[in-house]
């Protein structure tokens, strides 16, 4: 039996067939061509669907999109500019299937958990580096279910402030000082063109140059050629993730009262900065380490790692997703 996952990303719509073990047998995708109707973007992932579910023994299809998502239905997301769309009775009327939804780090994070760089960990914490900055949290303590609160919204870490001040930079939802307006990729990049602006001597320029454009790997490439305000915006950037690490280290603590939830073994970070592997692990390390309630005296610590299953993590955990729900 096979499950059908789909990852509905702002720039791609990617979509995979997947086998209970989580083993991708073939992945299809289209472009998301935002801004336009939900029922539209759906159409096309009706679409894929069909395709890859033609001759195939199919069970369900799982779902990640982004934003607010409750049980069939996507309350809020501003990325696609959606609100209370019934995203799950529309695809089971078009595809026939049964469809989970969840957020779409959500699913990533379920997918890393079951079948990538958390695989066999009690418990899981998956922060992902890209356009905005999201997070997925998934335990045995939990029933191998992922924490997603009373109102669906929860683990949403882009959305915690960490830098209140009267210049930070304004989230997309709004606030100033968010996680995701300082650690996202596009936080990077926005960094990055700063700094060019205020040192038109730098490395940054001609390495932008050579690439296209400015990108989440410009500041890292620059900053290991010795370049003096690159290393400056690593080390502003690695701050701001640091910071937002540690504060779900301190957040998820062992036998909380009430809460009763649970110390992450495991903190994986994907997204395209993530790529950067050790350049951008060990000074997170470092940082995050010295930050942790506790740090000194604890017997276990929580490891910081980069994710296995790249932009497929995605589509297999959605997978997942549906066949669990089965």
């Amino acid at each position: 039996m096979y499950y059908l996952g789909v990852d509905l990303g702002g720039t791609n719509i990617k979509a995979a067939l997947v086998d209970a073990d989580g083993a991708i047998i073939k992945e299809a995708s289209t472009p998301t061509k935002l801004l336009r109707p939900a029922e539209a973007v759906c159409d096309d992932i009706a679409a894929l669907c069909n395709q890859l579910a033609q001759g195939q023994q199919v069970a369900g299809i799982g779902v990640g999109c982004p934003g607010t998502v409750d049980g069939g239905l996507v309350r809020y997301s501003n990325n696609l500019d959606w609100h209370d769309f019934a995203m799950g009775d529309y695809l089971r009327a078009k595809t026939g299937l049964p469809v989970a939804l969840a957020n779409d780090a959500n699913a990533a994070a379920f997918g890393e958990a079951l079948a990538g760089c958390a695989k066999g960990a009690e418990s899981a914490v998956i922060i992902t580096l890209g356009t905005g900055v999201g997070g997925g949290i998934r335990g045995v303590v939990l029933g191998g279910k992922l924490l997603t609160g009373y109102t669906g919204a929860a683990a949403e870490p882009g959305h915690m402030v960490i830098l209140d001040t009267p210049d930070a930079p304004r989230c997309t939802c709004g606030r100033p000082g968010c996680l995701e307006s300082l650690a996202s990729a596009t936080a990077l990049i926005r960094m990055t063109k700063e700094a060019m602006a205020a040192h038109p001597e730098s490395a940054l320029h001609g390495i932008a140059a050579q690439s296209g454009g400015v990108n989440g790997r410009t500041a890292f490439d620059a900053a290991q050629q010795g370049d003096a305000a690159a290393a400056e915006v690593v080390a502003r950037y690695a701050v701001y993730v640091a910071a937002g690490l540690t504060d779900f280290v301190n957040i998820l603590a062992p036998e909380m009262i009430l809460l009763n939830i649970f110390f992450p073994e495991v903190i994986g970070l994907s997204g395209g900065v993530a790529n950067q592997g050790e350049n951008l692990l060990a000074p997170l390390r470092a940082a995050v380490g010295p930050m942790v309630f506790g740090n000194a005296y604890a017997q276990k610590h929580t490891r910081i790692t980069t994710c296995t299953l790249g932009y497929r993590a995605g589509v297999i955990g959605a997978a997942l997703l549906a066949k669990n729900q089965g």
